[in-house]
C-alpha cells in the first residue's frame, strides 16, 4: 500500500467570496488509479473530528433510547443535541416529520470492540429482526473484510456497527 504522504497534487480554481483562488488537491496514487478501498487510518490529529448529523423526530426519546446503551447527553437545546458513548459522538437535529419508513439517514460507528457495543445494545430489549425499528442485525464478517453489524434506530437511521482493526 501507498500512503497518504505519498500523495500527489493536482492544482483546481475554486470561487471563494467572488474570486478565483488557486487550491492544491493531495490525492493518493491509488485514488488517481480508482483504488481506494485499503483499510488504514491516517494518523489522528488530537483535535480533528468528523461528527454524523442524524435527524430526531423527538430528542427525549432518541436521548432515552441511545443512553440505555452508554450515551451520555453532552449538549443538548431545541435545535440540537449531542450524544457521546467513550470515543464515539452522535449529533441530532430536530426532524419531527420524519418518516422513519422512507429514511436514508445513516453512519458508520468504528470501535475496536464491536461484539461490547452489540451486546450492549442487544441487552436493551433491541430485537434482532429484520423487519421494525429499532431493530439490530448481527456482527458477521462482511464480503468488504471487516466484521460489522448494523442498528436501525427508532427514526429510520441506519447505523453500521464496524470493527476496526488497529
Amino acid at each position: 500500500m501507498q500512503a497518504l504522504s505519498s500523495a500527489t497534487s493536482a492544482g483546481a480554481s475554486l470561487r471563494r467570496r467572488g474570486k478565483v483562488v488557486e487550491a492544491k488537491i493531495r490525492r493518493s496514487p491509488l485514488a488517481a488509479q480508482g483504488v481506494c478501498h485499503h483499510w488504514s487510518m491516517s494518523p489522528a490529529r488530537e483535535h480533528d473530528l468528523a461528527v454524523p448529523n442524524l435527524p430526531s423526530r423527538d430528542f427525549d426519546a432518541t436521548e432515552l433510547f441511545y443512553g440505555a446503551f452508554g450515551f451520555v447527553c453532552q449538549y443538548r437545546d431545541q435545535g440540537w443535541m449531542i450524544l457521546t458513548r467513550a470515543g464515539l459522538q452522535l449529533e441530532f437535529f430536530p426532524f419531527p416529520d420524519l418518516d422513519p419508513y422512507a429514511s436514508n439517514f445513516m453512519c458508520c460507528l468504528r470501535v475496536a470492540d464491536v461484539d461490547e457495543l452489540y451486546d450492549a445494545i442487544l441487552r436493551t430489549g433491541v430485537p434482532v429482526t429484520t423487519a421494525g425499528m429499532p431493530r439490530l442485525h448481527p456482527v458477521r464478517r462482511q464480503t468488504w473484510g471487516l466484521r460489522a453489524g448494523y442498528l436501525i434506530d427508532p427514526d429510520g437511521t441506519q447505523l453500521t456497527l464496524i470493527e476496526q482493526r488497529p
